[in-house]
């Protein structure tokens, strides 16, 4: 159930970072690169909070730790992600959508057990 609820807060963690990216970009005028990194900071911020409250609600992993660990996560997962992205396109000259829904299946899981087992343990 709380793998359910990891892909749940991820979810609306990514439509927020679209949404304000959108909103950015489109009525304000923002240039695209900045507006997608303060969606991005927008989402993170979501991902974070529904990992706190929602998915891994029985934690009592202070913030002071919890909120490192959680960005390291991310971070890895980026990395990971255009790993396997860059991986499939060039290595196995794959369609970028399906490198990607890999690389999104293969971070989601791992994404998710670091989180349970490292950042709100």
């Amino acid at each position: 159930m709380a793998f359910i609820r990891y892909s749940l807060t991820g979810a609306a963690a990514t439509v927020v970072h679209y949404a304000v990216l959108l909103a950015l970009v489109e009525r304000l005028g923002v240039a695209a690169a900045p507006a997608a990194g303060i969606g991005a900071l927008c989402g993170a911020a979501v991902a974070y909070l529904g990992s706190r409250h929602f998915t891994f609600k029985g934690s009592d992993a202070p913030h002071g730790r919890a909120v490192p660990r959680f960005v390291l996560v991310a971070l890895a997962g980026a990395a990971l992600n255009s790993l396997i992205v860059w991986t499939g396109t060039q290595a196995f000259a794959w369609h970028y959508l399906a490198a990607q829904a890999l690389a999104t299946l293969l971070v989601l899981v791992l994404g998710y057990q670091l989180n349970r087992s490292w950042t709100f343990a």
